[in-house]
Formats: C-alpha cells, structure tokens, sequence
C-alpha cells in the first residue's frame, strides 16, 4: 500500500468485505505502540441505517398500505 499526496491509503476489497467495511463507514486510526491500527467507529450506523435514513420521507404515492399490497400480491 502506497500512501498517496492528501495521507489516504485504500484498505484492499479483500480486507473490506473480510471486516464488513462498506462505503460510509466511519473509521479511526489508533496508535499501538509501534503500529497504527484501523478501527471502526462503534456509534458508526450500519449500511442498513444509512439506507433507511436516506429512502425516509421519499416515497410519493397516495396509496395505502392495504392498496399497495393488492397491487403487489393481487390479493
């Protein structure tokens, strides 16, 4: 890993997907003696919670739950 002009390296997609690390996710470097360590922020919100905060209050549609549910199942 090289670090590049702004101080930044990129965490390998191996190593994202092995500690479930995902765009938006908050991360802080801690010293440890000798060694830097990457950790996640525990407050951090899950990528699920980020969704959800960002689709609330979008939709458009004046039907309701019982309509919806016809047009989807048919029922």
């Amino acid at each position: 890993m090289r670090l590049n002009s702004k101080g930044q390296v990129t965490i390998p997609a191996p190593l994202r997907e092995r500690y479930g690390l995902h765009q938006g996710d908050e991360v802080d470097v801690v010293e440890d003696g000798e060694t830097l360590r990457i950790v996640r922020v525990a407050a951090s919100p899950t990528r699920g919670q980020r969704l959800v905060r960002h689709m609330r209050g979008k939709a458009t549609t004046t039907m309701n739950t019982d309509q919806l549910m016809e047009l989807l199942r048919g029922d």
